[in-house]
């Protein structure tokens, strides 16, 4: 347990470090970059200080301020995006979490996921820009995709390819725990 807080406090740490080279890069203050990205001037300074967990659309949206995409945000500094294996979130049980794998570019990047549910748990997401895309196959267990058009049932094997501009969640509502590969692409 202690090497996982170890590497989610160096996720946090990797953050701030390139959150803060960023913001120097493209001359901003840190009210500018609070502005732009819509997060209080507070949670900027915090976060560069690596003390603030934000959420993974607010760092969707500092990475669209900066002029620079997500995996380059929460990515060690000195890996490369091609192996980025940091966790970026956890739910409410223990084998409830998301792994970002790796990115690839795309018009902005495309980034591969490995995620866990376990029973009764599920992660709301904000909604992306238009064009940004999910794909998801569930390799083990019952995933639920709910969306305003629509629930999308998985079972092991079954896959879906859908648009991630308006909100969705992930809802384990099976017995197991539920294993997905997550692709993103913006």
């Amino acid at each position: 347990m202690h090497t996982q807080i170890e590497r989610e406090s160096a996720v946090l740490r990797h953050v701030g470090e390139n959150v803060r080279a960023a913001r120097a890069r493209a001359a901003m203050s840190q009210a500018a970059l609070a502005e732009a990205s819509g997060l209080s001037r507070r949670t900027v300074i915090n976060l560069e200080a690596g003390e603030a967990n934000v959420s993974l659309s607010a760092v969707d949206r500092l990475a669209e301020a900066l002029g620079t995409t997500f995996s380059r945000l929460v990515a060690e500094p000195s890996s490369p995006s091609t192996r980025i294996d940091e966790v970026m979130w956890r739910g409410a049980g223990p084998a409830s979490i998301a792994v970002l794998c790796g990115a690839a570019p795309a018009t902005m990047e495309a980034q591969l996921w490995t995620w866990a549910l376990e029973p009764g748990d599920r992660y709301d997401a904000e909604p992306d820009p238009a064009g940004w895309h999910e794909m998801v196959l569930v390799t083990g267990g019952r995933l639920i995709i709910r969306r305003a058009d629509g629930d999308i049932a998985l079972e092991a094997g079954g896959h879906a390819t859908y648009p991630t501009d308006a909100s969705y969640s992930y809802v384990n509502d099976g017995d197991g725990v539920a294993e997905f590969v997550r692709l993103v692409i913006s």
